[in-house]
């Protein structure tokens, strides 16, 4: 018992010192508090186990009956038993069910019974199943091994740690959705976007593949005005993703799915919309439709 008491408060000091040590070097003096004092009330819980499990073996010595009386005990049923050498023994078969769960038969129940009684109440001396003593001193290490895990060593992801980390996958799996949704737009789903980035992204198109022909803003030159109210192909933003798309070859327009993207496509439409009423210097003569 002596070197058991030991032996626990041992094991008590080195992590008390773990803990402390930790939360010395981070710093985070209430939280080294807190976690000592779970550390503690866990290895109170451990002690109070044993304690228990000692207290049910001394109580179980002290309720069982002595050697003198067991022998006596066996003496008579030994008288008995001669009595009755010429019958053939019983045999208790246990099912598979019975073993798992260390049940006895209702035959045994008169072999079970404890030599002693409290107002003609007997009992029977059933032991606690080894699976569920296994179980219990299972769940002890558990919990002794996830607290070392988790909140002294922090060899694992708390749920909030696991959160934080989770979330920052999923804004880059965002992320790439959303880079390769881009490449799903179409004259049919593409929409108004007038934010910074898309516009910025827009005038760089705009700047390498449209100012020969448009104009540096947009004014004319060889094809027509996108500043003013008039389209030849029309001014809504499908319109405008449709023409790029596949262009106009009777007038001289080449179709640009080949060299821009989805995504190029529409961030230069909507660069394209933006430059609607900027009434630029020297602007072209009006073609097409008024929208």
């Amino acid at each position: 018992m002596r070197l058991r008491n030991t032996i626990f408060l041992a094991i008590a000091v080195f992590l008390l010192s773990t803990a402390g040590t930790y939360a010395a070097t981070n710093t985070e003096i209430m939280n080294g508090i807190a976690l000592g004092a779970i550390i503690l009330t866990l290895l109170l819980i451990v002690v109070v186990c044993f304690v228990l499990l000692h207290t049910f073996k001394v109580l179980t010595a002290f309720v069982l009956p002595s050697a003198p009386q067991a022998v006596k005990s066996s003496t008579v049923l030994g008288e008995k038993a001669s009595t009755h050498e010429h019958e053939t023994p019983e045999v208790h078969k246990q099912t598979m069910w019975q073993k798992l769960l260390s049940l006895k038969p209702m035959s045994q129940e008169k072999e079970l019974l404890i030599m002693h009684d409290y107002d003609e109440i007997q009992e029977l001396d059933n032991p606690i199943p080894a699976w569920f003593n296994w179980l219990f001193y299972g769940s002890v290490v558990f919990a002794v091994v996830y607290m070392l895990n988790y909140h002294v060593f922090k060899l694992g992801k708390l749920q909030d740690e696991e959160y934080v980390i989770e979330m920052k996958q999923a804004d880059v799996a965002k992320e790439a959705y959303l880079v390769k949704s881009g490449n799903a737009i179409d004259e049919n789903s593409v929409k108004i976007d007038k934010s910074a980035p898309v516009l910025d992204a827009g005038k760089a198109v705009y700047t390498q593949n449209c100012v020969a022909c448009h104009g540096q803003n947009g004014e004319g030159v060889v094809g027509p005005n996108l500043t003013d109210d008039y389209w030849l192909h029309g001014g809504k933003i499908a319109s405008v993703f449709k023409t790029i798309k596949y262009g106009v070859p009777e007038k001289g327009m080449i179709a640009w799915e080949k060299q821009l993207s989805p995504k190029q496509i529409s961030d230069v439409s909507n660069y394209i919309e933006s430059l609607k009423g900027t009434n630029p210097a020297n602007p072209k003569a009006p073609q097409g439709d008024k929208e």
